[in-house]
């Protein structure tokens, strides 16, 4: 930007049409050179900017000498070559060393005039004070990089309280396999509405709950973390899955009529032929029953979403899960991933299923088709839990 008293003398300049004064005092700083780069001509803006005097630079310096070292390596590299080349840049960013050792931030715009014979004559060079520009500029980077910074706190915060809402490991069960896979959607790295718990209630029973909050990120957390510990705390007293989801929309409808979810409930308790398994849904995919040479089925009956009516219906259903049977809870995010318009759909997941495969690889081989189905770049979160029987005490 051009100091106020430059910009003063070049307007009168401009009304009074004194070329002479028009040159010395307009607002940029002008140059001439010979094509080696030496100063034969610069007008007094120039000059007031860096603090030189004419006979500091007319015929004893070059504008290269002028410049910064990188500044110097970029002229004798590109600028100069594109020069002579082209005839002409513009917008160039450099800094020039002023007479005290100051840095100046310029724009410099270049034209070569040749001679008849196309031999090159002489360099004209308009110099901007990009001082400002420059500090904008600054300000700008250092924005960004409170933004990353930020982004880069609030990835680890995510991971950090996503870490609290899922157990660490599957729970080791006399007689029952465990296995379960979360994948956030995305990148992997936000804090999700899915989740899934496994807890003892007393010696050989057992609750298993897998649900889907309504949004995304902390606002999801606080919800999830709700229904988590609303269901631990239930759960030690309400031995019926149905009534504990019937408790559980009474709280969420108090609590806030936004927070609402689905929930999948499983109560399974040990007895001498093996597990009893009680299953209750609010409005989440039903359970798929697994049996050895048996297509995949579905199990219990559908319920009302949790925490979103009053009153809200949920019903019970009570089967006998015997040696090598599973039983495979599964979110949203699995039939509903999308490709190019297309779901993965229920078909699919029945296919995954229906091979045999120990517990661990059943979970990987779903969760790896719908990553792959939708590129490994999901639009929603993947939560999977599977439960069998091994007979073993």
């Amino acid at each position: 930007m051009a100091a106020p008293d430059a910009t003063s003398a070049f307007q009168q300049a401009l009304l009074g049409d004194d070329p002479a004064a028009l040159y010395e005092k307009a607002p940029c700083g002008y140059l001439s050179t010979t094509p080696d780069g030496t100063i034969v001509k610069v007008n007094e803006t120039f000059m007031t900017w860096t603090g030189f005097v004419a006979e500091e630079l007319v015929g004893q310096r070059r504008l290269v000498d002028l410049l910064t070292p990188g500044g110097r390596i970029y002229h004798e590299t590109h600028l100069a070559p594109m020069l002579l080349v082209l005839g002409q840049v513009k917008e160039i960013a450099l800094e020039v060393v002023t007479a005290d050792g100051a840095r100046l931030p310029v724009l410099v715009n270049a034209v070569l005039d040749r001679g008849p014979e196309g031999e090159p004559r002489v360099v004209r060079v308009a110099v901007f004070d990009a001082t400002e520009r420059r500090r904008y500029e600054q300000e700008l980077l250092l924005a960004k990089r409170q933004a990353e910074e930020s982004e880069r706190h609030a990835v680890q915060l995510a991971k950090a309280l996503q870490q609290t809402l899922i157990p660490p490991t599957s729970p080791t069960i006399p007689g029952l396999e465990v296995a379960a896979a979360y994948r956030p959607a995305g990148a992997g790295d936000e804090v999700g509405g899915d989740f899934y718990d496994v807890f003892q209630i007393a010696e050989g029973d057992w609750t298993v709950v897998l649900g889907d909050v309504c949004g995304k990120g902390v606002e999801a957390a606080v919800v999830t973390s709700l229904v988590r510990h609303t269901v631990r705390s239930l759960a030690v007293t309400e031995r019926s899955p149905r009534d504990l989801l019937h408790k559980l929309n009474s709280v969420l409808l108090s609590s806030d009529p936004d927070r609402f979810c689905t929930l999948g409930m499983l109560r399974v308790h040990r007895d001498e032929e093996g597990w009893e398994v009680t299953a209750s849904s609010g409005g989440h995919p039903l359970p798929l029953l697994l049996r050895p040479g048996a297509p995949p089925e579905t199990f219990g009956e559908p319920g009302m979403i949790v925490g979103a009516f009053d009153p809200a219906h949920f019903s019970e259903s009570t089967m006998h899960l015997g040696r090598g049977e599973s039983l495979f809870l599964y979110t949203d995010g699995v039939p509903e991933a999308r490709r190019d318009g297309e779901l993965f759909g229920e078909e699919r997941l029945l296919e995954a299923l229906a091979a045999p495969a120990t517990l661990p690889d059943l979970i990987d081989r779903v969760l790896d088709q719908v990553l792959e189905f939708q590129r490994h770049h999901p639009r929603d979160d993947i939560a999977l839990l599977a439960l069998r029987a091994s007979g073993s005490s």
